[in-house]
C-alpha cells in the first residue's frame, strides 16, 4: 500500500514515478487483508497502546490519517464500513481489491517482476517472508507460518543497511494472528484467525500456562508470548462459557486442529470442552528502519522508506499497519520531491 501511495501522490505532485513491484501483482499484504485503515480515537490511548513506539512518527499517524483516509475516498476507493466496530478506534473499511485497482490506475507506470536498481523510496513490505531474518531478529521457538504475501523478504532492509541506515527499536516484535497449525491458503488468513485467546487457557506444548496477566483487545502480545514457545506452537483449551459465544464457536468450528481435551498430553481442567492447536502468522515485522517525520531513513542520506519497511511506530503494542503505510507514503512522496 505504502508504494502505491507514494506513487499516486508524487504523480499528483507533477513527478513521474516508476513503481517497481517485485511480485507478480501489485497490492501487497494488504490485497490480503480485511483492510481496515484506522487510528485510535484518542492519542493518549495511542500512546499507552504503543509505549515504546517513536512519538514523532505516532502524531504523524495519528493526525494525518483523517486527511490520507478522505484522499483516498476522493480517488474513487470503495468503502465498506464507514466505522471500525471498535469504539476506541477511528477509521474506515475498505474493500482491498477495490482499494488496490484504484492506486494501480492513478499511480501510473508499474512494473511487476522487477526491482529498482537505485529507489529513492523503499516501500518493500518489511522481512517477514525471509526465515533467516527472522529467526535473527524476531527468534522464534520454532518456524512461523506466513500470513502475508511472499514477497517482502527483507529487500528493501538490506539495501538501506548497505546505505548506512539505522535500525528502529522493536526488531524482535511482529504483528500476526495464532492460526490453527496446519496449511492455510491466502483466502484463508482473516477467517482462520483463532480470535479468541483472551477467553481460553492457553497452554504450551509441555502443558504450562506461560502468558501473565490480561490478554490485550488486539491478542498481538498473546501471539508474540506464543512464538517464543517451544516449537512456536500453545494449545487454546475452552470450555462451555467460552464456546457460548457464537463468534468464538464458529473460529473453533474452522479449525482443523480443534480437538477433544483429553487427546492432549497433559491434564486439563474438568470443565474443558475444546483443544485447538495454534501456531503463529506472521503479517508483518514491527520493527526496520529507523525513520524521521519526513520518512528520511536515518544514516542514509536521500533515501526515504514507509509502510512495513519502516519501524518504532507501534512498538511495544499493536496499531494499524495500513493507517501507517498510508500517512508515511504520502509524507515518504512529498519530501523526496522536495530534496530534489
Amino acid at each position: 500500500m505504502a508504494g502505491l501511495c507514494a506513487a499516486v501522490r508524487s504523480r499528483e505532485l507533477g513527478s513521474a514515478p516508476l513503481v517497481y513491484e517485485k511480485g507478480t501483482r501489485a497490492g501487497g499484504s494488504m490485497l490480503l487483508s480485511s483492510c481496515v485503515v484506522w487510528r485510535f480515537r484518542e492519542w493518549d490511548d495511542f500512546r499507552a497502546e504503543c509505549p515504546t513506539g517513536d512519538e514523532r512518527l505516532q502524531r504523524a499517524v495519528w493526525e494525518q490519517l483523517d486527511d490520507g483516509i478522505a484522499w483516498l475516498e476522493s480517488l474513487g476507493a470503495p468503502v465498506v464500513a464507514h466505522e471500525t466496530g471498535n469504539p476506541r478506534t477511528i477509521g474506515k473499511r475498505f474493500d482491498p481489491r477495490g482499494l488496490t485497482d484504484v492506486l494501480v490506475h492513478a499511480a501510473g507506470d508499474l512494473r511487476l517482476g522487477e526491482t529498482a536498481p537505485e529507489p529513492t523510496i523503499l516501500a518493500t513490505g518489511g522481512f517477514q517472508g525471509d526465515t533467516g531474518l527472522v529467526d535473527e531478529h524476531i527468534r522464534p521457538g520454532g518456524r512461523l507460518r506466513l500470513r502475508a504475501n511472499p514477497w517482502s523478504a527483507g529487500v528493501g532492509l538490506r539495501y538501506a543497511l548497505s546505505r548506512g541506515a539505522q535500525l528502529s527499536a522493536g526488531m524482535h516484535e511482529f504483528y500476526g494472528r495464532n492460526m490453527p497449525d496446519a496449511d492455510f491458503s491466502e483466502e484463508q488468513f482473516v477467517p482462520l484467525a483463532q480470535l479468541y485467546g483472551r477467553v481460553a487457557r492457553v497452554y504450551n506444548e509441555h502443558g504450562e500456562e506461560f502468558f501473565e496477566g490480561e490478554v490485550s483487545w488486539s491478542e498481538n502480545d498473546l501471539v508474540q508470548a506464543t512464538a517464543r514457545q517451544p516449537g512456536a506452537r500453545a494449545w487454546y483449551v475452552l470450555d462451555e462459557k467460552a464456546l457460548a459465544d457464537e463468534a468464538v464457536a464458529e473460529r473453533v468450528a474452522v479449525a482443523a486442529t480443534r480437538t477433544d481435551p483429553s487427546e492432549l498430553p497433559f491434564a486439563t481442567p474438568p470443565a474443558a470442552r475444546v483443544a485447538v492447536r495454534v501456531k503463529p502468522g506472521i503479517t508483518h515485522t514491527i520493527g526496520g528502519l529507523r525513520i524521521d517525520e519526513r520518512a528520511q531513513v536515518v544514516g542514509a542520506h536521500g533515501l526515504f522508506a514507509a509502510g512495513a519497511d519502516v519501524g518504532g511506530i507501534s512498538t511495544g503494542g499493536y496499531a494499524s499497519g495500513l493507517a501507517a503505510a498510508l500517512v508515511f507514503g504520502r509524507i515518504a512522496a512529498e519530501s523526496a520531491l522536495s530534496a530534489l
